[in-house]
């Protein structure tokens, strides 16, 4: 198979992305989002400022905004599929609270799995990337080594065409993401140039990945992003109390001197980091107060500037969870205007392919 994917465009792509992030300023009208995560549990701050905060500045450009939650892809690496239903409303909650408003008619919520015509994109997608562009992805390797599977199965090894459908379906054209997920954003403008020239059409827009300055938020060990399968995150949804207690448990070190310093004082950085995203102001301001107060003031700050951040958006939670009803009327909601685009798509793809009757 020709012209191989290309995985070590790194100049390429970010040009590509400030290019993007220029133009969503000015015709924002024009481009169409898709995002999602995996329903595994509830958001942890991590998730907040590393996506979450980037999705609603999107939206408030006017951006239509596609969030896909991947209850599929959970199948692929995980034994436990019990709470899948319960998840992807708690992340919808998430979503919601932190600012996601789908009544602006920008914003759509679904789950993977009630999309049954984005699913069946991936069958001629899988006829145009080879075995050997598969087995190169550098994304993929990464996820079987940290799944921890022997043996793994079709579901994962394949994952970046599944992936290349959820992007395709919709004609999104902006996928934010971070450096690690550009493999597969390669894979899919791949399969988007492939299936246009193969089939003589232009059924499909090349997306691009928009990368930004998000900071890598460590978990309260100081040394692992965090994350909720290494227990070292803060939920979105932890109350003040709770909040406190685990900035109190982070580990910072004996240094009584507080500085930013990333690299020989990771654990104290994280906590001044968190600060000032909380407070809009930068780490090494932060430092420069706190002195010679040592990590306990550091702590109080932090828990304060947490607390005192999220307050809203917990509020707004809580009122979510005792209106269920109304979160999965979001979802259906949802779930009708994706599944009105993808059978739209479908159709253009069965065209294109000679298949229609």
């Amino acid at each position: 198979m020709k012209d191989d994917v290309n995985y070590s465009s790194y100049e390429i792509s970010i040009k590509r992305s400030d290019e993007l992030e220029k133009d969503l300023k000015i015709n924002s009208r024009k481009h169409r989002v898709l995002t999602g995560d995996r329903p595994t549990g509830n958001l942890h701050i991590g998730h907040y400022f590393g996506s979450l905060q980037n999705r609603v500045r999107l939206q408030e450009l006017g951006v239509e905004t596609y969030i896909l939650i991947a209850d599929y892809q959970v199948l692929t690496d995980r034994d436990v599929f019990a709470d899948i239903s319960k998840y992807v409303v708690e992340l919808t909650i998430d979503y919601l609270a932190c600012g996601l408003d789908p009544s602006k008619n920008k914003t759509f919520i679904f789950p993977h799995s009630h999309i049954p015509e984005l699913n069946q994109l991936t069958i001629p997608f899988l006829s145009l990337v080879s075995n050997a562009e598969l087995s190169r992805n550098p994304t993929i390797k990464e996820e079987i080594a940290a799944s921890g599977q022997n043996i793994i199965n079709a579901g994962m090894y394949t994952y970046p065409v599944h992936q290349a459908a959820d992007i395709l379906f919709c004609k999104s054209d902006v996928v934010p993401v971070g450096k690690d997920q550009l493999p597969h954003i390669e894979m899919t403008r791949t399969i988007a140039k492939r299936f246009n020239k193969k089939f003589k059409s232009n059924v499909f827009r090349e997306p691009i990945g928009l990368l930004s300055e998000v900071p890598v938020i460590l978990g309260l060990d100081g040394t692992q992003k965090m994350s909720k399968s290494r227990n070292n995150s803060i939920m979105i949804k932890a109350t003040e109390d709770e909040t406190n207690k685990l900035i109190k448990s982070a580990k910072t070190d004996s240094e009584r001197l507080i500085e930013y310093d990333p690299i020989n004082r990771p654990e104290v950085a994280n906590l001044l980091r968190l600060c000032g995203l909380c407070l809009n102001q930068s780490p090494e301001n932060i430092a420069k107060e706190i002195g010679n107060q040592g990590a306990g003031k550091l702590k109080q700050i932090t828990s304060e500037s947490l607390n005192s951040y999220f307050k809203e958006i917990r509020i707004r939670r809580k009122q979510l969870e005792e209106d269920k009803t109304f979160v999965k009327e979001i979802l259906r909601n949802g779930i009708k205007q994706a599944r009105e685009v993808a059978i739209e798509t479908l159709t253009e793809v069965r065209k294109a392919m000679n298949m229609e009757l």
